[in-house]
């Protein structure tokens, strides 16, 4: 009676064994099961593993009493439910396996982003702190330099004080000289005597070894005047460079620290409206067609004498009207193009353009023209140079000729020199093998292959980093930092508003 309920007892378990088991392998097919669930189903499958087992060993021992069918029967069916617990627990297996190894490879993901995370910023802290060295060691210099500029200059002053008082001594000397001068007129008359020829010879040595003593002192004040001009000159340098290392860590260069362009410009022109001009047909130019009433900006056809009509565009400011012969505000316009694009022309007047190195030249055969350059920074900040030049014909690659009148920047133009114009695909001045146009990808009137080229390609400054140089609109002093540009216009003006009367 007691193995009865015994074995009904077991029977109970075993079935509510079957029922969890099959409970969790549907929780572990789950793919969203976590592991505090895998951890659970774990330890009830330790808790009740025991506990089939013991029930089939019961039944097997029951199994042995009886020789029933019905015994032999129930006997198959818990070797089933043995079955079906060995297969979920070896689904577990493979499911806690498979878990493992995810868990691992997300580990090594994280460990792998941590890596170069760390690798990343230790590389930035490197260089944060050259640039920090760097920038103390200028600010060093720069003050040392600073104290020898102070002490030079007050060593001239002494110079300059020593320097008066031996002008007054060799204006007192040439007063005496003077006065030998007639004793000597004199006694070339009458025979001189040995004490007065001595007296005479001595005042001789004494006045040149004063006067070689004043030369020796010039001399001097001229070297001190030339050590201070190299002393402010590494100064201004330093300064320049300091400038640089702060416009790297804002990531951009601009005119950011000086004064803005005043409204007005060095450039006047007298009653510009007083008198005006008709012509028969077209005008020769922007200044003209302003002169004859058309006083607004915009797009106008022109005839220069001895050329064919074309359209330019004019832009009106300070009182009279300015032909432009460049402009470039956005990029939109590739200006790495042939020799060829580059003498007639390329894009539209009312966007970015360049009018064509022959219109440009017809225009200036017309007599003196100015040449401005406006340049604007990525901080809006405007600044403008201009210059006199002289613009020659094809036959001389439109060689360009420049000299400075008036600005708000620093030139980065030779002066005084002859630039021939220039492209990728026809280079004339190739200077050490080196092919400007097609390093800085426009055609200009380079130089040396400096670094100034207003047709370069249009690069805007990157988000962080450094500023790559070399690569989009400088200006680019020689002595100084560069300028990296947003928008820039090349505009011309006649210096004789009566050449067309």
């Amino acid at each position: 009676m007691k193995r009865s309920i015994y074995r009904l007892n077991s029977s109970t378990q075993n079935s509510h064994t079957v029922k969890t088991i099959r409970k969790s392998l549907c929780i572990l097919n789950n793919q969203s099961v976590t592991g505090a669930e895998i951890m659970k189903i774990i330890l009830i499958f330790l808790f009740i593993a025991p506990l089939a087992l013991s029930a089939r060993a019961e039944k097997d021992f029951s199994a042995l009493d009886s020789a029933a069918s019905p015994e032999t029967k129930s006997r198959f069916a818990m070797l089933d439910d043995v079955r079906i617990l060995a297969n979920g627990l070896l689904q577990l297996g493979h499911g806690l396996k498979d878990f493992v190894h995810k868990t691992k490879g997300q580990m090594n993901d994280i460990f792998q982003k941590l890596y170069i995370f760390d690798k990343s910023f230790y590389e930035l802290s490197l260089q944060t702190s050259e640039i920090k060295e760097e920038e103390e060691l200028l600010r060093q210099t720069t003050a040392r330099l600073q104290i020898n500029n102070e002490e030079i200059k007050n060593l001239s002053q002494e110079m300059n004080l020593k320097i008066e008082d031996l002008i007054q001594n060799k204006i007192q000397l040439q007063e005496k000289v003077w006065g030998l001068e007639d004793k000597v007129t004199k006694l070339a008359i009458t025979q001189p005597t040995v004490q007065e020829t001595n007296e005479i010879s001595s005042l001789k040595a004494f006045v040149e070894r004063q006067d070689n003593h004043i030369k020796q002192l010039l001399k001097i004040v001229e070297d001190q005047h030339a050590q201070l001009d190299k002393q402010h000159n590494q100064i201004m340098e330093l300064e320049d460079k300091l400038n640089h290392i702060e416009l790297q860590e804002l990531a951009e260069n601009s005119f950011t620290g000086e004064h803005t362009e005043p409204e007005a410009t060095p450039f006047f022109v007298h009653n510009s409206t007083a008198v005006t001009y008709k012509y028969e047909g077209a005008a020769p130019d922007c200044t003209a067609l302003y002169n004859s009433g058309i006083q607004t900006s915009g797009t106008y056809t022109i005839k220069p004498n001895g050329s064919e009509a074309f359209d330019v565009y004019c832009e009106a400011k300070f009182g009279t009207s300015w032909t432009v012969i460049q402009n470039r505000v956005d990029g939109s316009l590739d200006f790495n193009q042939t020799w060829d694009a580059y003498a007639k022309g390329f894009g539209d007047l009312n966007e970015e353009f360049w009018l064509g190195l022959n219109k440009t030249y017809s225009i200036t055969q017309q007599g003196d023209y100015i040449l401005r350059i406006e340049l604007q920074d990525w901080k809006d900040n405007k600044r403008y140079i201009e210059y006199a030049f002289d613009l020659k014909g094809p036959e001389t690659d439109y060689t360009l000729q420049l000299s400075r009148i008036s600005g708000s920047i620093p030139n980065a133009l030779p002066e005084q020199t002859e630039l021939r114009f220039s492209t990728a695909d026809h280079d004339m001045a190739v200077i050490n093998n080196f092919n400007c146009p097609e390093n800085y990808l426009g055609g200009w009137w380079h130089s040396e292959c400096e670094e100034t080229n207003l047709n370069g390609k249009y690069v805007a400054p990157r988000s962080k980093g450094r500023l790559d140089r070399r690569k989009g609109l400088y200006w680019k002093p020689k002595k100084g930092r560069y300028y990296l540009l947003k928008s820039t216009k090349i505009m011309i003006h006649p210096t004789d508003l009566k050449s067309f009367d």
